[in-house]
């Protein structure tokens, strides 16, 4: 089972990474090396590859592999850089940065994901990760600033809380919908202020914490 594993995300990296923008080698190389079938309920690990959101339970996803890696590619990654995966489900984006950067601060509100989450990296040793449960549209404002943030599914906005752990310079990704398209943006401090740029259409699940409060018209 392990080589048919590992033929799928050699398979992956070919097909959906390389064929689609993603250049960066360090990126490539940490995604060829992450088993992304140890982040997903057992009975999806057949799937575990496939260019399409795994559902993982309590209406949440893990977002399909292209997307990601674009996002990814877009934050520009350091390795000395701080980052902040906000929203991180069962930890594959989490654990993914790990490679990429320093240190990781990881932020989900339901427990039994993050429990998956907990169980996987310390299966693959994966030690540069803070893991909190907690609000994840708070962020986690005792380790900021932050040089990356990604929202790790889509928004309909992004709270200024997020923004304001941002260090400068740091750059924040994720994908905006509105009730039909979404978009991947970087968000990008530059003195003080905030800049967005649109990278790509792409269609995430939505985020319940971060749609937009309901407004009621008589």
């Amino acid at each position: 089972m392990q080589m048919s594993f590992a033929a799928a995300r050699q398979h992956m990296i070919e097909s959906q990474i390389r064929t689609n923008k993603v250049l960066d080698e360090r990126l490539i190389e940490a995604m060829s090396e992450l088993p992304r079938e140890a982040f997903v309920p057992e009975a999806l690990r057949s799937r575990a590859y496939v260019d399409d959101d795994l559902a993982l339970g309590q209406g949440r996803h893990l977002i399909e592999p292209m997307v990601i890696a674009r996002l990814l590619q877009a934050a520009d990654v350091r390795a000395t850089d701080n980052v902040l995966v906000v929203a991180a489900g069962t930890g594959y984006t989490a654990a993914l940065l790990a490679k990429l950067a320093s240190s990781v601060v990881a932020v989900e509100a339901e427990r039994s994901l993050g429990d998956q989450a907990i169980a996987a990296l310390a299966r693959l040793g994966i030690a540069n990760i803070v893991w909190q449960t907690s609000n994840p549209a708070e962020g986690a404002a005792k380790q900021a600033p932050y040089d990356v943030i990604l929202v790790d599914g889509a928004v309909e906005e992004v709270p200024q809380a997020l923004l304001e752990q941002l260090s400068e310079g740091g750059r924040l990704v994720t994908v905006r919908r509105d009730e039909r398209l979404g978009h991947a943006i970087l968000l990008q401090k530059d003195r003080g202020n905030v800049a967005a740029r649109v990278l790509f259409d792409a269609n995430v699940p939505l985020l319940a914490v971060f749609a937009k409060p309901q407004t009621f018209t008589f």
